[in-house]
This record gives structure tokens, sequence and C-alpha cells, in this order.
């Protein structure tokens, strides 16, 4: 089977792109579950509930999210009864929603993680290797397809993770950082790994963000809140086919597509 797994999807041009073409991207590449990452859906920061249901109705089947999911209140009752959009698992206990989802989707059994970086990032999360350990521990073992979100800053510790979980889980993909890594492979044990699946949304400024407002941001202070910029606008992402039977990755192909404006 084929899992279409998105990046971070930077506001109304990443929005849109994905509205347009998600349709396209699962027939080209025969996709069977598509996965992506929602926590700058809505203007860059976090998600609202009627951007996360036309998300749902387009073709996307599951969402995962990062440090920015809870920046907009009406995401809270949304997510506490919605379980295909995840929040980091490792975040306090009481926090709401789910960070692991087990079900079925489009006929697969499937488990999703999202996890939650501590390198530079912010301090009130849990270990997230000792969270994964027990979480991957949870599923049931008929449930092969098993993917993982590292949404974090430092390359290493998404590295880490990859290898921690290496044979344990169908796939490690990171997140964040917003920009594309060429390091896509299928680890020693058969999960398949990227660093960081990149931005989905406008390059046109500094990931994702109006290059006026960031230049201003890192030279002037105090500085307004950079507003997302416009033009330029890429899907970017990877398409991992993994064995139904062992839940290990086949293959993993890393994929931009630019738009034209």
């Amino acid at each position: 089977m084929k899992v279409l797994m998105i990046g971070d999807v930077v506001a109304r041009p990443g929005r849109r792109a994905v509205l347009n073409y998600i349709q396209e991207l699962r027939q080209h590449y025969s996709i069977d579950v598509a996965v992506m990452n929602a926590e700058n859906v809505a203007g860059g920061f976090s998600i609202t509930p009627p951007i996360a249901d036309e998300l749902f109705e387009a073709g996307i089947d599951l969402m995962t999210s990062g440090n920015h999911i809870f920046d907009k209140s009406e995401v809270i009752p949304y997510i506490k009864e919605n379980k295909k959009l995840i929040r980091p698992a490792n975040y306090p206990e009481g926090t709401p929603g789910v960070g692991l989802f087990v079900g079925e989707v489009n006929g697969f059994k499937v488990a999703v993680l999202n996890l939650l970086g501590r390198v530079f990032m912010p301090p009130n999360v849990d270990d997230p290797f000792k969270v994964a350990d027990k979480a991957v521990e949870s599923i049931p073992e008929d449930v092969k397809i098993r993917l993982v979100d590292m949404h974090c800053e430092a390359t290493s510790e998404k590295y880490a993770m990859g290898w921690f979980l290496d044979g344990k889980v169908s796939a490690v993909v990171g997140t964040h950082t917003h920009v594309p890594t060429a390091d896509e492979r299928i680890l020693d044990n058969g999960t398949a790994y990227v660093t960081d699946l990149g931005l989905t949304g406008s390059y046109a400024g500094v990931i994702g963000m109006k290059k006026e407002d960031v230049l201003q941001r890192f030279t002037q202070f105090p500085a307004k809140r950079a507003a997302h910029s416009k033009g330029n606008v890429w899907i970017c992402g990877a398409v991992i086919e993994i064995d139904e039977t062992t839940g290990m990755a086949i293959s993993i192909e890393r994929f931009r597509k630019e738009l034209i404006n």
C-alpha cells in the first residue's frame, strides 16, 4: 500500500494547494492513505474546525500537528471529538485530543503517532523517546501500518528518533523546520525516514512568512508578528510504499510540486 505524507501546510497558499491538488496527487501516486501536518494551516498558526472539515472532505485522511496546534482556542472542542486531528503525544497528561490514532482508514488498519521534540522547543513536554516507546508498544500487533510525525527543530533529534524506532514502525518523517531535506532512505531494519518533508505553501518569503516581516524581526525590536507570504507555491512531501504483511517500508520517494501562480 502507498501512503502520502505532506509536510507543514502553511496558511492560505498551502491550504489552497492541498485542496486543489490532493485528488491529483492521490491518483498520480495511487495513494491509499493521505496524511498532512496541519499545525500552520490557519494564517500560519493552528487550524480552525471549518478548515479541518474542508481538508478532510477534499481527500486528507489524517492530520498531525505540533507546537502551534492550540494557538486558536476554537480547535480545542474539535480536537476532543475528532481523533483524526492528532496533537503531539508527549504533551502533558490532560491535554485535549489524542497523540496516537489507531483505526481503520480506507480499509487499512493504520496507526499514526505525533511527537514533539524538546531541543530548542517548548519545555513543557515529556520525553518523546519514552512516550514513543510506550505508544508503539500499545499498538495492536495486527496494525502493521505505523506512521510517525516527529515535529521538532533539531535534525539530530529527528534522526535519533528514526533510529530509535527503526524496525518498529513503517516510517518516521520530520516536520517543523519547513525546509525539505534530501536524505530520504530506508533505515537498516526497514523503517522509511526523511528529516523534513518541507513546507507546503509559499516559498516567496522565509519558511512561509513575508520576508519583509521576518527581516524586521531579525533586525529591529520590537517587531510585528509576521504575516504569511504569497506566490511561488510548492507542495512538498513523500510517498512511502509499505509491505502490508510486515509493515516495513519498501520505498520512499520525496516529491516537490511547484505550482503555477
